[in-house]
């Protein structure tokens, strides 16, 4: 054939700055572009043998060859597909905005299954451009008498075209890298970057260095005195073309997936478990997603999930596929109907990729629920790793939520794991409303009759918000079991529990599970005292002795705004506490952390003080003793103790209190 010459036929004038600038966000990608092109080829003449175009020897490996020669600063991809004839290679080549790999199914649309193709010759191709001055294609096409075809452009803008000397059949694409990209041509950073975007290509990659000698065979000594000549080990591809994700669930071992999770992720941990992905309908998706042991003190709470289209690395983490609360999985996921972009490192914006996510989120969901009703053992031993995410899940996403519900656990005082409506039924909570409606069927017809008159009589009455916070059923939950040791001594006293909210997730989480059951009210241990650790008083004793108690330990605190309670505890041994609504805490904390309060909030805090205490009744006796107001101050230092960390200033004054009270032992 003649030579030809020509320029090639673009949609835009300033394409290639494009390409090279906003196309691919990473240059190294072109190397995923250059084997995904030759994937693409071996693939269609795979399909041609199928629907009897052609015969393909059974011996002959069908593989793509990159040679990395350095010397030489050139980078060589090397297929033995279909090849191009040279109209071919002005159709897919010169006219870089028609797709090969489109016109290749249109073609055959009516003789073979319209399977994804990787490749498409065309942008792809062209990305060889942001890292080489030149490039050449030397191509020979399957057909019976095709000639071959030799193609070469510098810059991108200009080509030539003429005849070859191509002998077999396929496709090499050579770069002649430009200076700032020689890098590539080493075979360690070759290497990096194919294992890096090319580790689950379909077809068997070799990596070659012409630099490199050949290795030699070898005399290895026997131990009988022997001699054998050892050969060298046959080159072996650097992918593997049947990645885990393809199999079935049922044909893997748990070996297995710890051995590619090592492989692929290099963590020596073991992971906690993990899911396989495997759906045919209404689309196709394979993958394994592992939770992994993280050490959250020393360890980002951040994975890495790689997303595959037909085994073609696509990109980590992709916000629209991976919620943000699951990205502390590990794993891949392979799903060749996403709707990709022209450089297929980012997705289209469609309603597609929001089914795909929630199905994700679902099969992550079975397999919590599924753990937790099967494998409750093993459940509770991998909680302490993932609630904090699990949690944050269940805020961030309504389904998540509505599907953990149930399965969320809570470790209770005893070091034991409940989950809610476990720790309602033995509380005896969850039936509080049943027992009402039961005890309101079996009342006479009479008192039926009065309860409903009074119901005409209050009917346009709205209950007030605090009628119905009074009407909620308290759940109470520690924070810091040293801390507020106190109370939860006062709690297994009385044999009643807690749940015990100590990340920092949980504080947010206790607003979602008010939202999630309204019947309930979630309070922090310290933040009341709780009628079963309490005797009767009347009501004139009590009224009485709040009153003197506060006047008395306002005076003596210096503190006119002191709130004062007094009450008849149970247990004589406890004198002082201090208590803190669950709202005003909350509301501080709120402040705080959005940064709206720089000092401390006033709080609605209360000092409740034990009428069954000695301490407590010899105030109550003798107001005016000489050492009174001493130890009005150590109780008050006493509850704020048991309460909260000191500040300087409390713990010098309740050391000083202190030594006090032990001179007055030695007068």
């Amino acid at each position: 054939m003649n030579t030809e010459h020509g320029n090639l036929t673009m949609n835009s004038e300033n394409m290639f700055p494009i390409i090279k600038k906003w196309l691919y966000s990473d240059h190294d990608i072109f190397f995923r572009e250059m084997i995904s092109n030759g994937c693409d080829a071996i693939t269609k003449l795979k399909k041609l043998e199928l629907m009897g175009e052609t015969a393909l020897d059974p011996e002959e490996e069908l593989r793509i060859d990159v040679t990395a020669d350095a010397a030489n600063k050139i980078l060589r991809f090397e297929d033995n597909g279909l090849g191009m004839t040279a109209e071919e290679v002005k159709k897919y080549i010169n006219d870089i905005a028609f797709s090969g790999a489109a016109d290749f199914l249109n073609t055959y649309k009516d003789k073979a299954t319209e399977d994804q193709i990787i490749g498409h010759f065309g942008l792809g191709f062209y990305s060889a451009f942001m890292v080489a001055d030149k490039v050449t294609i030397d191509t020979l096409s399957w057909q019976e008498g095709a000639e071959p075809v030799h193609w070469e452009s510098e810059g991108g803008v200009n080509f030539s075209l003429e005849a070859g000397d191509r002998t077999k059949r396929g496709t090499a694409v050579t770069l002649y890298l430009s200076e700032d990209s020689l890098q590539f041509a080493n075979e360690w950073r070759a290497r990096e970057v194919l294992e890096k975007y090319c580790s689950f290509m379909p077809y068997p990659i070799y990596l070659t260095n012409p630099d490199k000698k050949p290795e030699e065979p070898k005399t290895v000594k026997n131990e009988d005195g022997t001699e054998t000549v050892k050969e060298p080990e046959a080159p072996k591809p650097i992918n593997d073309t049947e990645p885990l994700w393809l199999k079935t669930p049922s044909a893997c071992t748990d070996e297995e997936y710890k051995e590619f999770y090592r492989k692929v992720f290099r963590d020596y941990k073991e992971p906690l478990f993990w899911i396989h992905l495997n759906m045919d309908y209404p689309f196709n998706l394979k993958g394994i997603l592992y939770f992994p042991k993280l050490n959250l003190e020393t360890e980002p709470a951040e994975g890495t999930v790689k997303l595959f289209s037909n085994q073609v690395f696509i990109a980590d983490n992709i916000k629209e596929v991976i919620p943000e609360y699951l990205l502390l999985l590990k794993g891949t996921i392979d799903c060749p109907d996403l709707p990709l972009n022209v450089s297929r490192s980012a997705l289209q914006n469609d309603g597609f990729v929001k089914k795909i996510s929630d199905y994700i989120t679902k099969k992550v969901a079975d397999k919590l629920t599924g753990m937790f009703n099967v494998e409750r053992e093993n459940y509770e031993k991998y909680w302490g790793d993932i609630h904090p995410f699990i949690k944050y899940g269940c805020m961030k996403d309504n389904k998540f939520s509505e599907k953990m519900k149930k399965a969320v656990i809570y470790r209770d005082l005893d070091g034991k794991y409940t989950s809610l409506d476990e720790y309602l039924e033995a509380h005896g909570k969850a039936a509080k409303k049943d027992g009402e409606e039961a005890e309101g069927e079996a009342k006479s017809d009479e008192a039926a009759a009065d309860d409903a008159a009074d119901t005409a009589e209050k009917k346009e009455e709205e209950p007030s918000p605090e009628d119905y916070k009074d009407k909620r059923t308290v759940i109470y939950y520690v924070t810091d079991p040293s801390k507020q040791a106190t109370y939860v001594q006062m709690f297994k006293k009385e044999g009643l529990n807690a749940f015990l909210f100590d990340h920092a997730i949980d504080e947010p989480f206790v607003t979602h599970l008010e939202m999630q059951y309204p019947d309930y009210h979630f309070c922090r241990i310290d933040s009341s005292v709780d009628k079963a650790f309490t005797e009767e008083m009347s009501e004139e004793e009590a009224k009485a002795q709040t009153e003197q108690l506060t006047g008395f330990f306002r005076k003596a605190l210096n503190n006119e705004k002191l709130k004062v309670g007094v009450q008849r505890f149970k247990d004589a041994s406890v004198a002082s506490m201090i208590t803190l609504s669950e709202e005003s805490r909350r509301m501080n904390e709120m402040m705080k952390m959005y940064g709206l309060a720089e000092n401390e909030l006033p709080t609605d805090e209360t000092l409740v003080l034990n009428s069954g205490n000695a301490l407590v009744q010899y105030l109550t006796a003798h107001p005016e003793s000489e050492n009174a107001a001493l130890i009005a101050e150590q109780l008050y230092g006493l509850a704020l103790l048991g309460h909260k960390a000191l500040s300087p200033e409390e713990m010098t004054r309740f050391v000083a209190n202190s030594q006090a009270l032990m001179q007055l032992l030695i007068k």
